[in-house]
């Protein structure tokens, strides 16, 4: 009972991993390629929600056939420097046993790279990874297995991970194949279990199987019979914490007292839950009235939102909190019928996916603003828009900008808006290093020319 059951029970093979069969068949195919030889795609991508079987498919596809691994996830440093270090000279040579016995990828013994939450690459400790990533998938001459949740989030980084991949969707398990993971554990564990038990905990594991494993040995610890009684504790933990629920509650049940008693109960602010029913009520009103009515409901809170931020007076929320969901339930007049798909707010997705754009957008005018004694939002406003024009138009200016400011290659791709492994990225990259070398050789001539001379600060328009 001590060990945790996710890793006890994790498929040893591919016809182990439930519920995305057409995946497992795509992903057998690839694998056999690499067995006679180099696929045209050398690396995959297995894409899909946390909790679905990625990870499981990829450690079960190496033991199947019998090849090493090297995994790297995000508890691992995976800087430029770390990536090349492990995966990328991993890529590049045979393997061994763990006996260290020589086996040679030329006699069918290969070796799985794994990336786990390659997506999740971002701030200074994961800075230059993007680029060993796309040599990776290049010049791999053993099979590569990227794993990310939100792959728009990697792709949009470098144009060779979407085009020189292979992608593979993972969908969530369907509560069939999930009960029937529960019925194997019980039996495997000598626990007798209802199948009103088993129905809870696969019904609130929402396709994720690892939850669900999790949730029932969290309820099994100590027992050897579990009821349905025993089950609800589960019920209750995770209807407290649903969003969705909040919103099935607000636009398509007509109890606007219900609506704000689950509010009480969601583990979110007042202002993300604006966020959502902004995003979900055109799409739950057919009619134009009831849409008037509760966009006049959630303007007004947001009136209340809005002095809680000024005057930092939370109690304010109450107000808001009772206007976005008694308020707006309570304006509907006509009721759509069945259950509305909700979505997630895309100001949040918009917001999510430009976080390591505006992390590079302030490191560039940081470095700009303290080369020419400005300010970072007088760069941002007044300096930026030009200069990457400008150095869009020039080579010359390019190089000499990431000569000057020390650019990597992640800033230098941002200011010149294009990918990482462009063209333009990669002279402006390759020639500022040329250019540095001569200057350095140079560097005692000028100084005895100029012995005596003021050292002035050099302005934009000097490159």
């Amino acid at each position: 009972m001590s060990d945790d059951w996710t890793e006890l029970y994790r498929p040893k093979a591919l016809q182990d991993v439930i519920g995305n069969p057409k995946a497992i068949q795509e992903l057998r195919g690839w694998a056999d390629a690499w067995q006679t030889g180099h696929p045209k795609k050398r690396a995959v991508v297995l894409i899909g929600p946390p909790g679905i079987g990625k990870t499981s498919a990829a450690l079960a596809l190496a033991e199947e056939y019998a090849w090493g691994l090297v995994e790297m996830n995000a508890s691992d440093q995976r800087n430029a420097d770390a990536i090349k270090r492990v995966a990328l000279r991993g890529a590049y040579s045979d393997t061994f046993t763990d006996t260290g016995e020589y086996l040679s990828s030329k006699d069918g013994h290969l070796k799985l790279i794994v990336l786990d939450e390659a997506d999740n690459l971002f701030g200074r400790e994961d800075r230059g990874a993007v680029p060993v990533i796309v040599n990776l998938i290049k010049e791999t001459r053993q099979p590569v297995i990227l794993i990310v949740n939100d792959f728009y989030g990697l792709s949009r980084k470098s144009s060779a991970i979407k085009h020189q991949t292979l992608q593979i969707r993972f969908q969530k398990p369907r509560m069939p194949s999930i009960r029937a993971v529960i019925r194997r554990i019980a039996k495997d564990q000598g626990i007798e279990i209802c199948e009103a038990a088993i129905d809870a905990i696969a019904d609130n594991a929402n396709g994720d199987l690892r939850a669900a494993v999790r949730d029932f040995q969290s309820i099994a610890l100590g027992r050897a019979n579990i009821t349905e009684e025993d089950a609800m504790v589960l019920e209750d933990r995770l209807a407290s914490k649903s969003t969705y629920d909040l919103m099935g509650a607000t636009l398509t049940r007509d109890d606007p007292t219900r609506a704000r008693s689950i509010m009480r109960d969601v583990d979110e602010t007042p202002d993300h839950i604006l966020l959502w029913l902004d995003e979900n009520l055109p799409s739950s009103c057919n009619d134009p009235g009831d849409l008037t009515r509760g966009y006049s409901m959630l303007s007004r809170a947001d009136i209340f939102m809005g002095r809680v931020h000024r005057r930092q007076y939370y109690r304010f929320w109450a107000y808001a909190s009772d206007l976005m969901t008694f308020g707006v339930c309570a304006s509907k007049r006509n009721r759509s019928k069945g259950y509305g798909r909700f979505r997630f707010p895309s100001y949040l997705v918009k917001m999510s996916r430009s976080k390591g754009q505006r992390a590079l957008k302030r490191s560039v005018c940081r470095k700009i603003g303290s080369h020419t004694h400005n300010s970072t939002g007088r760069v941002r406003e007044d300096v930026l828009p030009y200069l990457r024009e400008m150095s869009r138009n020039d080579p010359d200016l390019a190089i000499a900008l990431v000569r000057e400011l020390g650019l990597d290659a992640d800033e230098v791709a941002f200011l010149l808006m294009d990918t990482i492994d462009s063209a333009r990225v990669k002279v402006a990259m390759g020639e500022s290093i040329t250019s540095s070398k001569a200057t350095v050789e140079v560097k005692p001539e000028k100084e005895v020319r100029s012995k005596g001379d003021p050292i002035n600060q050099r302005s934009l328009f000097e490159y």
